[in-house]
């Protein structure tokens, strides 16, 4: 007994938080062992202040040895990375002895999310590998508030399921003047580039950046960012800015539609038109989460609205934003992304031809790109999604904002929100 109270004592709490968390539950159940021994009745009589307790130590010592031992096991990944500058999917999937066939198969499952081609450095990718080396799972952790994990059938092939955790928003005000750049000015008092380029895209009909402000000129924004377990994950909301010019002052609030408008409730974005042509087409296949795919024969989530349009029809933004991403996919093919502020965006697949660049800046109806047949289709046709915060609607049917004004009901409610958003920016 003496040589465990010694053990003990020698124990450190340094040293106790630096072991491994099985070694120290298994030293929390030898204490409870050796308190016990303490306090296992004797021929003494026990004294009013003692009273013996039975406890089941061996279910208890248990409960926290085999099968918690297990269950890290089962989160083990066999390969993980965390994304540098320089990777890519080929090399990541030889990395963790994945072949190439596998990678296709995956490729495959994200054609409805198309999450592998978002990678950017510092998310991370995961491999679980069954016993012959075969790929059981693969994530995809971009942050703690979303994660994309393939998982394999029983008869090959994967299924893909997307993860998004809403966490808590927390507004917060900032406020600046301009010294310089209004980039490098933003970007003193903490907003991101992407962020920074949101508002100069939502004010870019008011305002030019380069030329109309001077130095002194004073700045605030209201921005919303998400938090999960208390940790930032770099999502983040506009929801108000206000420049002031000398006299005159610019100024855009969120409205609960997405849309941002000026104090007097006119729209600083014009409307989105419902179909990103310049005429109507055919719908070959309409928005169906239960699709049953012509060529793969599963039962899957079409996410999109596919128009029948000859090979060269032309493709048009159906509102303001910003191109955030032209690439080539082998089941997609060439496809575009818009981001149009706030909560919308847009992806076009199997095009012909792009007619846009990563960052730059669209206008609704500016033609983007020409349809076409590449990637794995049967036929020529345009796939068009439109997605409100992250997740894909069906085009033709989703309340998206089609006006650019406030009806006189609207306004009342508007104008509330304006002024609770203008204290909070310290404003009033």
């Amino acid at each position: 007994m003496r040589q465990s109270k010694n053990f003990f004592s020698n124990m450190s709490p340094s040293r106790i938080l630096m072991l491994p968390p099985l070694h120290k539950k298994l030293l929390l159940g030898v204490g409870m062992l050796v308190g016990i021994s303490l306090l296992m009745p004797t021929d003494r009589v026990n004294s009013p202040q003692r009273i013996p307790v039975a406890l089941d130590v061996e279910s208890f010592v248990t409960s926290f040895t085999a099968d918690d031992s297990l269950q890290i096991d089962a989160n083990l990944a066999d390969f993980q990375r965390t994304i540098v500058k320089g990777d890519t999917l080929s090399a990541l999937f030889v990395e963790a002895n994945v072949d190439q066939q596998t990678m296709y198969r995956v490729l495959e499952a994200d054609l409805n999310i198309l999450a592998l081609d978002t990678l950017m450095p510092g998310n991370q990718i995961r491999f679980w590998l069954d016993d012959s080396g075969e790929l059981q799972k693969l994530e995809l952790y971009f942050s703690a508030a979303r994660q994309v994990v393939f998982s394999r059938y029983e008869e090959g092939g994967f299924k893909v399921d997307e993860i998004n955790v809403e966490g808590i928003w927390q507004n917060r005000a900032l406020t600046g003047e301009i010294q310089g750049s209004f980039y490098l000015s933003a970007q003193h008092i903490g907003l991101n580039a992407g962020e920074i380029q949101r508002i100069e895209s939502l004010l870019k009909e008011k305002l030019n950046f380069s030329r109309d402000l001077r130095a002194g000129d004073q700045f605030s924004v209201l921005i919303s960012e998400q938090y999960i377990d208390g940790e930032m994950t770099g999502n983040s909301d506009i929801l108000g800015v206000m420049i002031q010019r000398g006299s005159s002052s610019i100024n855009a609030y969120q409205n609960s539609d997405g849309n941002f408008y000026d104090e007097q409730g006119r729209s600083l974005a014009r409307a989105f038109q419902r179909i990103p042509l310049q005429r109507n087409y055919r719908i070959s296949s309409s928005f169906n989460r239960h699709r049953h795919h012509p060529v793969t024969g599963r039962t899957a989530p079409h996410n999109g609205t596919d128009f029948a349009t000859p090979i060269g029809t032309k493709i048009v933004a159906p509102g303001d934003g910003i191109v955030t991403m032209v690439t080539d996919h082998r089941y997609a093919g060439k496809y575009v992304v818009i981001d149009h502020g706030s909560k919308y965006r847009t992806r076009y697949l199997h095009l012909s031809k792009a007619l846009v660049h990563k960052g730059q800046r669209v206008s609704r109806g500016q033609v983007i790109a020409l349809s076409g047949k590449t990637g794995r289709i049967t036929g020529p046709h345009l796939h068009y999604e439109f997605h409100v915060n992250g997740r894909p609607v069906d085009p033709m049917k989703a309340n998206i904002p089609m006006a650019s004004t406030l009806s006189k009901q609207q306004m009342q409610e508007f104008s509330q929100l304006v002024k609770v958003r203008k204290m909070m920016m310290g404003q009033v």
